[in-house]
Parts: C-alpha cells; sequence; structure tokens
C-alpha cells in the first residue's frame, strides 16, 4: 500500500459496497429483464398523478441534475481560467525546482562537511595539539581496572583481604519486578554477589542506604545529542555526562548530529571519539547516521561499533545530516539487514508539513498545526512497510501522536521487529498550557493535547511502545529566540537530560504506576534494544551502575542549578518527586571532577 495514500483508499471502490441493489433498480423479474406487461402497467401509472405530483417530480429532476453539475463541473476555458490554470502549474513548477536546488545545495554542503579525507586532517591536527587522549593516567587507569579486572589503584596487587570493592546494603533494593532488603556485592566494575539483607557481605567500601532511600539500576538514555565536536557551546560530552549522572543516568548512546561532522563514516567516529575520551562521567556509545550517498559508509561504521543507524524522513534541522527519502530509506534498511543492525528513525512526512500551517509567530497553537499528526502517521506508515518489506530491524523515535499507536500495535502482532520510544515531554506537558511565546517548549515532533498524552500512557502501559529516552536536545539559549518568542525561528529541542527519571516518575505514581514499571521503560528496555547486554539491571555479572534514588524527596527544578551547559528548559519552577542522591558507574561513585566513563562499543558492553 501507498502509505500516503493509504487513507483516501482504505474504503471500497464500488458505489454500493454492501452488494444490495441500489434504490430505483428494477424488480420485475430474477433476471433483471422487464416484462413487456410491467411496462405498460408503469406507464399507466404515471399518466396517473396529478399535475402537483409531476410539478415535485420536476423539480427533484432539475436539481439532481444542478448538483450532479455542481459535482462534476464543465471545465472552465475562458482566457481567464486559463491563465489561472497556466499561473498555478507554473507556481508549482517553480516550487518543485527550488526545492530540487536546495536539496542538491544541502548534499553539497554536507558532502564538504562530512568530506573523509578532511576529517582525517582534523584527526592529524587533533592528535598533534593534544595527543590521542590515551594519555591521560587518571582515565587510562580506571578504564584498565575495569577492562582488565584490577582494581584502580591495585594495579600489580594480587588480591584484597578485605573481600570486595564495595558492598551496598538496602532495604528497598530493586530486584527486577519488586524491590528486597538485600546487600550487593561489586567487584572491579561487575555485580559479583546480592544475598539477603543481614548477610554481612565484607568489602573495602560499604555503603548502607538510609530509609527512604532505593537502590535502582542506572538508567539507559539511547536517545542524547551531545552536539561535540562542533557545537560544543550547545552542549558537550563534559556538560551532558555529568547532566546525565546527576539524573541516574550511568549510559548514553549519542546521536550523528548535531555534531560537524556528523558520523556518517569511520573517520567522523574516531574524530569524535577523540572529543568524547577523557571527557565523560558516564558511559558513552554510539550511534551512526543513514544519510544520501553513505551506504558504502554504514558496515566500516557498525565494524567500528556503532548501534545502529539514524536517519530523517524530512529535513533535519541542520544541512551536514540531509534527509532520505523513503525509498532511499528501505535501501539503506536492506542493507543494514545483511549486519543484523537497527534503523532508527526520525519519521515525520515532509510533504504533509509543507503543506501545513507556517509555524512563524509566538502562538503556539499555530506552530502545533504546522506539525500535525497526519505527518508523523503518514511517516510511520512508511517505516512499517518498509521493516516489512526488507525485514529489517527498526526503531521509531520519539512517537509523539498517539493516532499511530494502533498501526504500531498490529505492526507488532504481524510479527515485525519494530520498537518504538516516547519522551518525558510527550508524557508529561500539555500543549493547552503551553504560554505563547514560550519557546523552551518547541520540540520537533510537538508536545501535543491532553486526549493524545493520555492514549501515550496507554500505549506504554500495553506495551505498545518500548521505552522513554530524553531526546536531549540542548541549543543556546539565543536559538531559543526567547527574546521574541517565534516558534517558526526557535531552534526545537528540550533539555531535560537530568530530569527524565524525576519528570516521568512524579507523573507515574500519580496514576499508581509502581516504580518498577519506570525502570523497566527507562533502563532495562532500552538496553535490550540497543544490545547493551551488560546495562539495565541489577544482577550478577552486570555492570555496577546503579542510583541511589529517594522517591519521596521533592524539590523545584532551577534551571540554572542543573549541569546543561544552557540554563534553559521548559520545566523551570516545576515540583518534581524523586531525587537521585548518588550515581555509581562501574562501581566508582561519580564525584563531578574526574572523569572515568568507558566508550562503548556494540557487541562488547
Amino acid at each position: 500500500m501507498n502509505a500516503k495514500n493509504g487513507s483516501k483508499n482504505s474504503g471500497s471502490t464500488d458505489r454500493n459496497p454492501s452488494g444490495r441493489r441500489a434504490k430505483g433498480a428494477s424488480d420485475a423479474t430474477a433476471s433483471g429483464q422487464t416484462s413487456a406487461e410491467d411496462s405498460t402497467t408503469q406507464t399507466s401509472r404515471d399518466w396517473a398523478v396529478t399535475p402537483e405530483d409531476n410539478a415535485k417530480k420536476a423539480m427533484r429532476t432539475v436539481r439532481s441534475k444542478v448538483k450532479d453539475s455542481a459535482s462534476s463541473p464543465e471545465p472552465e476555458n475562458s482566457p481567464h481560467a486559463t491563465a489561472r490554470e497556466n499561473s498555478q502549474r507554473s507556481a508549482a513548477e517553480d516550487r518543485q525546482s527550488q526545492m530540487e536546488s536546495a536539496r542538491a545545495e544541502q548534499l553539497r554542503l554536507a558532502e564538504r562537511a562530512n568530506d573523509p579525507e578532511r576529517i582525517r586532517e582534523l584527526i592529524s591536527t587533533y592528535i598533534t595539539r593534544h595527543g590521542s587522549g590515551d594519555e591521560s593516567a587518571d582515565a587510562s587507569v580506571e578504564a584498565s581496572a575495569r577492562d582488565t579486572g584490577v582494581a584502580a589503584g591495585d594495579a600489580g596487587a594480587s588480591g584484597r583481604s578485605t573481600g570486595f570493592d564495595l558492598v551496598v546494603r538496602g532495604r528497598q533494593v530493586s530486584c527486577g519486578d519488586h524491590f528486597s532488603p538485600r546487600e550487593v556485592a561489586v567487584q572491579d566494575g561487575k555485580i559479583v554477589a546480592i544475598e539477603p539483607l543481614g548477610a554481612n557481605l565484607e568489602a573495602s567500601e560499604v555503603v548502607d542506604l538510609a530509609d527512604d532511600e532505593t537502590l535502582i539500576p542506572g538508567l539507559v538514555d539511547t536517545h542524547v545529542h551531545v552536539n561535540e565536536p562542533g557545537r560544543t557551546e550547545w552542549e558537550g560530552f563534559a556538560s551532558a555526562t555529568r547532566a546525565a549522572a546527576a539524573g541516574g543516568v550511568t549510559t548514553i548512546v549519542d546521536m550523528p548530529l548535531n555534531s560537524v561532522p556528523a558520523t556518517v563514516n569511520a573517520p567522523a567516529l574516531e574524530y569524535k571519539r577523540l572529543f568524547a575520551r577523557n571527557n565523560a562521567f558516564v558511559d558513552v556509545g554510539f550511534w551512526g547516521g543513514a544519510i544520501p550517498g553513505n551506504q558504502k559508509d554504514l558496515r566500516s561504521l557498525h565494524d567500528d561499533g556503532v548501534f545502529g543507524f539514524k536517519c530523517f524522513l524530512l529535513h533535519s534541522g541542520v544541512d551536514e545530516f540531509p534527509h532520505l527519502e523513503a525509498d532511499e530509506m528501505e535501501a539503506d534498511m536492506a542493507e543494514v539487514k545483511t549486519f543484523d543492525s537497527l534503523m532508527i528513525v526520525h519519521a515525520e512526512d515532509s510533504r504533509t508539513i509543507d503543506k501545513a500551517p507556517s509555524p512563524n509567530g509566538d502562538v503556539y497553537d499555530r506552530f502545533l498545526k504546522s506539525r500535525p499528526r497526519g505527518a508523523e502517521n503518514i511517516a510511520i506508515a512508511e517505516v512499517i512497510e518498509r521493516t516489512r518489506w526488507t525485514g529489517a530491524r527498526s526503531h521509531i523515535l520519539h512517537v509523539s501522536s498517539s493516532d499511530a499507536l494502533p498501526m504500531i500495535a498490529t505492526a507488532k502482532r504481524d510479527g515485525l521487529d519494530i520498537t518504538v520510544e516516547t519522551c518525558p515531554h510527550y508524557l508529561t506537558l500539555l500543549s493547552e498550557e503551553i504560554p505563547d511565546g514560550a519557546t523552551a517548549f518547541k520540540c520537533c515532533p510537538p508536545v501535543r493535547e491532553v486526549d493524545n498524552r493520555e492514549k501515550l500512557w496507554e500505549g506504554l502501559l500495553d506495551g505498545t511502545i518500548d521505552f522513554i529516552v530524553s531526546d536531549h536536545s540542548p541549543s543556546t539559549i539565543e536559538l531559543k529566540d526567547l527574546g521574541n518568542g517565534d516558534f517558526g525561528v526557535a531552534w526545537g529541542g528540550v533539555s531535560s537530560l537530568q530530569l527524565g527519571l524525576s519528570l516521568i516518575w512524579t507523573e507515574a505514581r500519580r496514576r499508581g504506576i509502581p516504580l518498577g514499571r519506570v525502570l523497566d521503560w527507562m533502563s532495562r528496555h532500552p538496553a535490550e534494544r540497543v544490545g547493551l547486554r551488560s546495562k539495565g539491571r541489577l544482577s550478577l555479572g552486570y555492570d555496577a551502575d546503579f542510583a541511589i534514588f529517594a522517591a519521596d524527596d521533592s524539590f523545584v527544578v532551577d534551571a540554572a542549578r542543573l549541569n546543561h551547559k544552557n540554563p534553559i528548559t521548559p520545566y523551570q519552577g516545576k515540583v518534581l518527586s524523586g531525587r537521585v542522591r548518588k550515581t555509581y558507574v562501574g562501581g566508582k561513585p561519580v564525584d563531578f571532577e574526574t572523569p572515568t566513563g568507558r566508550l562503548l562499543d556494540r557487541g562488547t558492553a
């Protein structure tokens, strides 16, 4: 089915789909033929009607002809009509030409920005000025401790006489779908023992949780825009991973844009890793990008450890990351299927948005109408069908249109390997409450109405939506156009990496949803989908990534106190429940001064 026209062609093409004959059809004989006697009888009855009946019949005939004429008007052949038609055709051709020219220019810009030879020169220059990053003693010792099984600060030691490196004891410890009194022991960055509280496990460091504290698995956020290198004034690895740790997030997977160059070839990935190394306070993985012309680069990116490939079905917002047409996406899906990778898609239909109202101005409702649900629905239908045709693994990013949930559920029942995420802003904010000019709330797809939000929560509870991630997409305050409040000008993105757990827990507990479900959505499920086999739960053999969470503690959001580089958030002044008091990555507490996070490769994390 052509998804773009499917809604128009979904009904029967028969004028009378019920199968019953239309009113007025002859019932004279079973064969449908009318006898001469029937005809004569009918004629006699016609002559028997009154003049008033004939007048009414004539009026009905005239009205019917007028109606038929209105629904199928004769074409105008006047010079004015011909000129108008020619003008409309010329305008459409001009617009098409402008769009093709703009796309060609964007492809040229992307080719220059992402040129592998240019990037290799950038790598060489960086290493000449800063070194490869491997010389950092602190980072190398930490990495060695976690990767080789030797505790940091004890390289060359034969063992510990005190038992484990760390033991955490508490009355509320996450045990999958419930919480129990437990002691969790850590050695060399891994969870090596889980015993009932009172086992008195020994360790170099013992942490006893307060009665109001819960030990939870570190969150896994697979949708973060770090923006480094190239746009580090927006964010960077140091600030983003500090924010992650403060919010209980112990692993992020960085998106292939809005950094420059975009992560669309192996040299670009190598260059990005230079900036991330020794600047990560949590563990960091990377997505690759799928853009026009880089299909030949996908396998090499996969071999270098990316977790999958992101594409857009409309302009991405930055010229160095052009979008794919649906046929191009399908071709790339077929390619990544050959090495069992994952295609993740920003699903909005460009043609629908082109025909929607302009977003310009400070009225939020106008911006909302510029990104209609239909744009998401059409694009999601494309992703579903291309997944069906190719047999690839796919994932739909930041779903905001609840209208799309039934077809996603059907695709899953059909056995397609497709998953879906949504974000805190779609689950906690309402379009009806967004003030005009409040561009901190602008994101794409947009925050929608209250009934839409309720259906998204239903989709989470019934499993149609698989997990929740931040889509942390920061920018400078200037790019948010706060002075004018113009939604058509402002950058579209919400900064919430540090706040995600508290946002969702605040809303979930109001709905009677237990903390264990929230942790599944924000930790276990995203880890499983991207193949982080040692992340997402407190279990034996898993990485010792966890957070101490005070579920009943509350706080007021103050953007100036967040670790994000730019102090702007739509949640300013909001009272939230649940505070992360401490975060551990690889069994080490994050101190926000010494980065000890690792750079992760697909298949080894």
